[in-house]
């Protein structure tokens, strides 16, 4: 798969403004396009100095690289690129530019790798919010002492597919960050808006072979699901559990569940499916839970 991947002209291109060149990319494909894959490609080949970091601490062990809010030391309260009043309530524990390097406490190691770096990579790039991006702004060009350069003059590598987890942030966080940017996203951030990065999609899907199957898959990605993708669906699911199967899915420790609402009308060939699942069993949502806030994937 590696060696079919590495003769992809997409994922060559790609590869060689990493190495060749300063010039920022957001590399984003469909699931099973290689972005994993194209992350150890370039971590194994490339000769900058680099650091690999994600959002959350699966994505970091997954990528192989370390969490962005403990890389950074970043306070969990929204960042915002102005001056704020820490005498108004209404900020909650929201950091300003003052305030955010006033707290870090870098050591010489630290500090000596920011200096050293020459390419930063953020995997799953969906999930980080655009103010997260504009403090890891504020704090490159600080400790590199290179003020006028975005990120303080290193390449930035974003990885990550939009269709997938967005950034969370809270209705009192959002009220304080929609002062100063249009979306929760990465690509709102101000430091983006000022050097938007080389955009590069693989498109090739290696994960399925099945041309059916990736149809279907896309058709969900783009929330386009009717009437022939539910009957294709239905072939492959038994829809009539009978008891002795239940009361095994009733008493699983564990039991993920794909949830997702089909909105077309024209599309009747669906209908919910009910478990009886164990009492405290864990949840796997696919999609953040609009009308109950409390749920979250």
């Amino acid at each position: 798969m590696s060696f079919q991947i590495e003769h992809n002209p997409i994922f060559q291109l790609a590869a060689d403004c990493i190495n060749y060149s300063n010039r920022s990319v957001f590399l984003t494909g469909k699931a099973g396009t290689g972005k994993t894959t194209f992350l150890k490609y370039i971590m194994q080949n490339t000769q900058k100095q680099t650091a690999v970091l994600a959002p959350t601490g699966v994505a970091a062990i997954n990528a192989g690289g370390v969490t962005i809010h403990s890389f950074f030391q970043l306070p969990f309260g929204p960042f915002v690129p102005g001056t704020i009043n820490h005498f108004d309530n209404n900020n909650g524990d929201a950091t300003d530019k003052h305030h955010l390097l006033g707290r870090i406490r870098y050591n010489r190691e630290r500090i000596q790798l920011l200096q050293s770096l020459e390419l930063l990579i953020i995997d799953e790039i969906s999930m980080v919010r655009c103010d997260v991006l504009d403090a890891i702004d504020t704090i490159l060009k600080h400790f590199r002492q290179r003020h006028h350069e975005p990120f303080g003059g290193i390449q930035m590598l974003l990885i990550g597919d939009m269709f997938q987890s967005p950034p969370v942030a809270g209705e009192a966080e959002w009220k304080i960050l929609s002062d100063f940017y249009n979306s929760r996203y990465f690509f709102d951030s101000l430091v983006m808006q000022q050097q938007p990065p080389l955009h590069i999609e693989l498109e090739k899907i290696y994960r399925q072979s099945d041309p059916q199957f990736i149809n279907l898959l896309n058709k969900v990605r783009n929330n386009e699901i009717d009437n022939k993708a539910c009957k294709y669906c239905a072939v492959a699911i038994n829809m009539d559990f009978n008891r002795k199967r239940d009361k095994v899915i009733s008493h699983l420790p564990h039991i993920i569940i794909l949830l997702i609402i089909l909105m077309q009308k024209s599309c009747k060939s669906c209908r919910v499916i009910c478990l009886d699942l164990k009492q405290r069993s864990p949840v796997s949502l696919m999609k953040n839970h609009i009308l109950l806030k409390s749920f979250y994937n």
